[in-house]
């Protein structure tokens, strides 16, 4: 019912809110999130330039410090003075005290190190304000053994011993070097500067991608050189960060999905001196969180503004299209043929104000017209009807009677009494039968009764030259047909078997298949003409009555059975031909089940 008055301006206020408050959210939304995309990438990765500076710059100032030490004539002097087995522990210690406040020196020299420590492989330790402590339990730490045995420079955060100066230790990233030899496997002596892990921390944490974005720095291993746990809350990033790491570009963001199907940014940049990376990883659900909520509150307005419509389009239609809608479904049930429904459904009468009111008394006037002039024209259809019909019945008998007649009169001259007595016995109740023209249905073992008496006489006729035989198959006893349909298909199959041949073969079938009855004729004459069999085929459908009535044809026997089944059964009647030329024609007539005592009024069926 979408073209009633009513639905068009439902769907025209829907559609205009729709496309207005739809094209509006949608190009709101995609050039807000291409603009804050464009934003976060190029103010994470200038945060990510100024603090990869900061990173340099603290890193720059560790490996300073650590050539210092490295290069110092004081180092080396300590080194030969406790590598020495000739000195004394008092020249030892002395060395040591020497060492310790050359390394309180340079710590102080550079405020972004925490503290220095030398430690030696017979288990000692120095470092600044005279810390000289001798504890081999060093050697067992993590980060100790991962320098010695795969020359990791620079341990992410940890706590420290030397750093354990108070209730609340802190964390400390550390960078170890050997002294006095390159090769830390060999190192009798490995530097350890360490860096407050919150010093690098504090300003990363600064750095935000949108509610919830966190930046990670990762050493070459892609593990956190901070105290960054949050990292494997993001397993996705870390297959992505490898390929990343193996890239060539030194910046970038790349763009990922999760397993769940979340869309995810990953925006990167690499630090030269150590090789580290920077990344930061975050949610479009969490970076554009705001414009998400702003995209749902114009959902929510737009909805209220759709019921809003579907209100002011009820109210509308109540005053305007209500007796409209009623006026279409009144003609509705005239286009289906119930008048007295229509009249039901029609608007009452009133006095007319508008065009809806004048459209309404205007239909109701010729709604009663109309009921009238069907049922006068259907009264006069059924009565020309019937008398079509029965044109078409008497047109059968002669045809038969004469070709009978001239039988008899042939057999009287041939003074074969016994079988003239039998023909003339078999017209009679052939005739008898045939004079109930009031009735249209018949039994159909009464039509195969009267079938039988002409086989009889046929029998009669032809003699052994004639093998015509009846096939019954289903159930038949309470089955009602049309008469004189098997007749006039037998006459044409004999009369055509014979003409260029001295045996005719004719099968009779009728069965019964679920909801229809099949009558077929099957002979081996000569088939039909393929011009003849279209042409049936097309009057069938066309006939006009008048044409078969006055036809002169030698074909009146199929076309006058196939006007009465169609002029009875209407649409529920169907037939086949198969013929071909000197191999016989097959006719089969489908009707549908009719039973006694029921009746299937004429104007169903088509």
């Amino acid at each position: 019912m979408f073209y009633s008055l009513k639905n068009r301006l439902i769907a025209f206020f829907v559609v205009l809110l729709v496309l207005s408050f739809g094209t509006m959210s949608l190009l709101l939304f995609n050039q807000s999130r291409s603009i804050i995309r464009s934003y976060i990438e190029s103010s994470a990765l200038e945060k990510m330039d100024e603090y990869g500076s900061f990173i340099n710059m603290a890193l720059q100032q560790s490996y300073d410090l650590s050539s210092l030490v490295y290069n110092s004539d004081i180092t080396q002097r300590w080194d030969a003075q406790l590598s020495n087995p000739a000195s004394s522990e008092g020249q030892k210690m002395l060395a040591n005290i020497t060492m310790s406040k050359f390394l309180t020196q340079t710590t102080n020299n550079y405020s972004i190190v925490s503290s220095v420590t030398i430690y030696r492989e017979e288990g000692m330790r120095i470092g600044a304000d005279n810390q000289v402590v001798t504890d081999a339990s060093f050697k067992q730490e993590a980060w100790y053994r991962n320098f010695i045995e795969h020359s990791n420079h620079w341990v992410p955060a940890h706590t420290d011993q030397v750093e354990i100066k108070g209730a609340k230790p802190y964390e400390v990233v550390s960078l170890l070097l050997p002294i006095g030899i390159f090769e830390p496997s060999l190192a009798k002596n490995v530097m350890k500067v360490n860096i407050k892990a919150d010093f690098l921390l504090e300003p990363l944490n600064r750095i935000h991608l949108g509610e919830s974005g966190t930046i990670f720095l990762l050493n070459q291993q892609g593990n956190p050189i901070l105290s960054q746990q949050e990292y494997s809350a993001y397993p996705e990033a870390a297959a992505e960060v490898r390929r990343v790491r193996a890239g060539k570009a030194a910046q970038g963001v790349v763009y990922l999905k999760d397993q769940k199907g979340a869309s995810h940014i990953l925006v990167y940049k690499k630090l030269n001196i150590t090789n580290w990376l920077l990344v930061g990883f975050v949610s479009e659900q969490d970076l554009y969180a705001k414009l998400y909520k702003l995209r749902n509150s114009i959902i929510v307005f737009a909805s209220l503004m759709l019921i809003a419509a579907f209100v002011l389009a009820y109210w509308i239609s109540y005053g305007i299209t209500k007796p409209l809608s009623r006026l279409v479904s009144a003609m509705r049930q005239v286009q289906k043929g119930d008048f007295a429904q229509a009249e039901r459904l029609t608007p009452p009468e009133r006095r007319i104000r508008n065009e809806v009111d004048y459209a309404t008394d205007t239909f109701r006037s010729m709604v009663k017209q109309l009921r009238y002039l069907i049922r006068t024209e259907f009264e006069q259809k059924l009565l020309r009807q019937q008398a079509e019909y029965k044109a078409l019945l008497m047109q059968i008998n002669p045809h038969f009677l004469f070709n009978t007649l001239e039988l008899m009169s042939s057999l009287a001259i041939q003074q074969r009494t016994k079988e003239t007595v039998t023909v003339i016995e078999s017209l009679g109740k052939m005739l008898r039968f045939s004079l109930r023209i009031s009735e249209d249905l018949i039994p159909l073992r009464e039509e195969l009764k009267y079938v039988r008496y002409y086989m009889s006489i046929l029998d009669i006729r032809f003699g052994p030259g004639l093998d015509l035989r009846i096939e019954e198959a289903g159930e038949l006893d309470d089955l009602e047909i049309v008469k004189f349909l098997l007749q006039p298909l037998i006459e044409n199959a004999v009369k055509y078997s014979f003409i260029h041949q001295a045996n005719a073969r004719v099968r009779i079938t009728v069965r019964q298949d679920k909801e229809r009855l099949y009558l077929a004729v099957a002979d081996n004459g000569i088939g039909m003409d393929p011009e003849l069999l279209r042409e049936l085929n097309d009057q069938a459908m066309r006939q006009q009555l008048e044409q078969l009535l006055q036809s002169k044809t030698h074909q009146i026997g199929l076309r006058n059975v196939l006007a009465r089944c169609r002029l009875y059964y209407g649409d529920l009647f169907s037939f086949r031909i198969d013929s071909s030329e000197e191999q016989g024609t097959s006719i089969e007539l489908s009707l549908p089940i009719q039973r006694r005592n029921e009746d299937v009024s004429r104007i169903d069926r088509g």
